[in-house]
């Protein structure tokens, strides 16, 4: 049943409202690389990079296309996923990797950008063709880091889906003055820096299908009211974009924030619309059956791991809004410095 993810959903709200995501808003004046502007050289050693990734499959083989599973803030992918995407794609015999993050992807989410640099360019060279990247939360957010400041990686990717992305943070967090807070925490408030430098210039690219899928139940990315007035919705750029809630496809639906990204069946036939077809997800194409069911393909509420890693994942996810950290992640009273290479005098 639901009752252990329900309980992961509880901690996360009880302790938002508590603690703070800042407002740490750039000057309007502030100049962000050019679009086109070759990304830097990575700084995370090679070796920790390559020992992020976990792949299943021969990249190379079959016609599906390979995935590259990004997790959300306060987890490892083995939590967010191994329960669900993993297994559904392994039955698909659809190749995937998943890259973990430093710190239960609690640390800065500009070095996550070069381990996802480090995983696209992987993926795409051993299998020779185009990838798509799925992500839940942060993970539905933070592959763009990647495209924005990396602009080789461009051509790399095909699809882009985000599972209830913090696309342009998140005003559900209030503001109390010196709370110690992860890093990622401060980066996903809905006027940090980080935020407005994702999403200078362009927030798409052409040739990229972008499908963001959030739900207006969702109690941790806020504000999700409809397209247009969506924290998790993209507008501008090149690419090919769907915005599209899970109310669309359901109107009952009232799974949250943590559901969207691990036992929606509405989200996941999205997710598939847009990895089997052209473009990103077309929310027509759906079989709207997939309304009656409980779970998602890959979701098997009778083994065991259904709870353990839901449980295994609950320490990370207090530590998200919560001044005492239970995963070890750094606490910062501020937002992170960003690299010189956002800007557009350069390092």
């Amino acid at each position: 049943m639901k009752r252990a993810l329900a309980l992961l959903a509880a901690a996360v709200t009880a302790v938002t409202t508590a603690v703070a995501v800042a407002p740490s808003g750039a000057s309007a004046a502030t100049a962000y690389a050019p679009l086109n502007r070759p990304g830097p050289r990575l700084t995370v050693p090679a070796a920790k990079l390559a020992a992020s990734l976990l792949c299943h499959g021969n990249l190379a083989a079959g016609r599906l296309e390979p995935v590259l599973l990004n997790p959300a803030t306060g987890v490892t992918p083995e939590q967010n996923y191994s329960w669900n995407y993993e297994r559904a794609f392994t039955a698909q015999h659809r190749p995937w990797c998943a890259v973990t993050m430093p710190y239960h992807t609690l640390g800065d989410i500009t070095v996550a950008g070069q381990y996802l640099v480090h995983a696209i360019r992987f993926m795409y060279a051993k299998a020779g063709r185009r990838i798509a990247i799925l992500g839940h939360s942060q993970g539905g957010m933070s592959m763009r880091w990647a495209l924005r400041f990396w602009p080789g990686t461009r051509h790399m990717v095909d699809d882009v889906i985000g599972m209830a992305g913090s696309t342009h943070g998140t005003t559900a967090l209030p503001h109390l003055p010196g709370t110690t807070l992860p890093p990622a925490s401060w980066q996903q408030g809905a006027d940090a820096k980080f935020i407005k430098a994702l999403n200078s210039s362009a927030e798409t690219f052409r040739g990229i299908s972008y499908t963001e899928i959030f739900t207006h139940t969702d109690e941790v990315v806020q504000p999700n009211y409809s397209d247009a007035v969506s924290a998790s919705a993209l507008h501008t750029g090149g690419g090919a974009i769907t915005n599209v809630s899970t109310q669309d496809i359901c109107p009952l639906d009232i799974d949250e924030h943590l559901y969207v990204g691990t036992v929606d069946p509405a989200t996941y036939a999205l997710v598939m619309d847009a990895l089997n077809h052209a473009g990103p997800a077309r929310p027509g194409r759906i079989d709207r059956s997939v309304c009656t069911r409980l779970y998602q393909p890959g979701v098997d509420p009778t083994t065991a791991g259904f709870y353990l890693q839901q449980l295994q994942a609950l320490p990370g996810l207090i530590g998200v809004a919560a001044p005492v950290n239970p995963v070890g992640a750094p606490e910062v009273t501020a937002e992170p410095k960003l690299p010189c290479y956002v800007f557009a005098s350069g390092c």
